[in-house]
């Protein structure tokens, strides 16, 4: 059973704590006046993990590691490079252009970003995990999503509030600020949830599709809430405040630096979006919308099943109200669909003046 970490209450140093607010339904929009679109950042991970230097680096530590790895930690699709991170720059540059800087955060390999436009590539700037770790080098290289993440609010010249992407997320529709933020708020997407059942559970433990479940339980633990009823975060763009993560780590160093020496994932770990989502619901300093405007294609979809049952899904994201798309393996699309990268172009907005071929390495 993965311990639970601390249990402090947390309250945010935002000036507005005014009540959590939950939205239903496509047709709710929330207002505010106040969501000044300049100064939301986005934050993209990213590593290429195809080359032959990254392969050996991290074969080198799974071997000095003296702990067995967890089998979500060590699944190589987890650090391939599938040129994701181009629908997803492409996408912000679609439905998000309000913008202000793009930060692509990696390791020591920059992605081949000649296909966007030169505006695109004007709002991005890359930061190198040394220079978030800083004084945590120790813990370097890591090849762990977690501890990336736990740190990302360290990133020099970020905007107080910014939108978090991992690479294999898009947008499919025009985001508004408002849909991010109301204020200083974040409207989180997700749901509230019982994974008391799979705390003393060994199989569940060991299965890495309930992974994620753990670190959301861990997070949730350590803002005061309980297994039994936690805030599970959707595979989406996740809105988060710069300020909130600065003083959880103030409250929570021993927490933080804990989470971020694990080379890879592991159980004793918790999701850092998590931590900030929970911190905010217990200070009243969040909005919660529940509408359905997310799709989540997971690995292995589709694989064994007519492809026209896939093909739903697909045509599903082309729904106007649905605004995000999360597709782990797209090379595991593409063997059921080999249109899916066509596809993906079209839902994401399209690359201007180029061909699906020309995306691509």
């Amino acid at each position: 059973m993965p311990p639970k970490i601390g249990s402090i209450p947390y309250q945010p140093a935002l000036a507005d704590l005014s009540p959590v607010v939950t939205i239903y339904g496509t047709q709710n929009v929330i207002k505010d006046q106040n969501t000044s679109a300049c100064t939301i950042d986005a934050v993209i991970t990213w590593v290429n993990g195809n080359t032959d230097a990254h392969r050996q680096k991290r074969a080198l530590y799974m071997a000095q590691s003296d702990r067995a790895l967890h089998e979500n930690a060590i699944n190589p699709h987890r650090w391939a490079n599938n040129d994701e991170i181009l629908y997803c720059l492409q996408s912000i540059e679609n439905f998000a252009p309000w913008t202000r800087h793009i930060w692509i955060v990696v390791d020591d390999e920059t992605p081949n970003l000649s296909s966007l436009s030169a505006a695109m590539r004007a709002k991005i700037r890359f930061m190198f995990h040394a220079e978030i770790f800083a004084e945590y080098s120790a813990v370097l290289p890591t090849f762990n999503s977690l501890a990336i993440e736990t740190m990302l609010w360290r990133i020099d010249g970020l905007s107080d509030r910014f939108l978090y992407f991992n690479d294999d997320v898009f947008l499919t529709a025009p985001l508004h600020p408002r849909d991010v933020f109301d204020g200083q708020r974040p409207v989180l997407r997700g749901d509230w949830v019982d994974y008391s059942q799979m705390l003393h559970d060994v199989d569940m433990q060991q299965d890495p599709s309930k992974f994620n479940h753990f670190m959301q339980i861990n997070a949730a633990t350590i803002a005061g809430f309980k297994a039994d009823r936690l805030f599970s975060s959707a595979h989406v763009v996740h809105p988060l405040c710069r300020k909130v993560m600065a003083d959880l780590f103030e409250r929570h160093a021993d927490a933080f630096v804990d989470n971020i020496k694990y080379r890879f994932r592991d159980l004793n770990q918790f999701l850092p979006q998590g931590l900030h989502n929970h911190a905010c619901i217990a200070a009243n300093a969040a909005v919660l919308h529940t509408a359905e405007d997310h799709i989540h294609i997971q690995s292995g979809c589709g694989i064994g099943r007519p492809s026209t049952e896939t093909w739903s899904v697909l045509d599903a994201v082309s729904a106007p109200h649905i605004k995000f798309l999360c597709v782990n393996d797209l090379p595991q699309l593409e063997a059921v669909i080999p249109e899916a990268r066509t596809w993906l172009q079209g839902v994401i907005g399209g690359f201007p003046g180029l061909a699906p071929e020309h995306v691509s390495r």
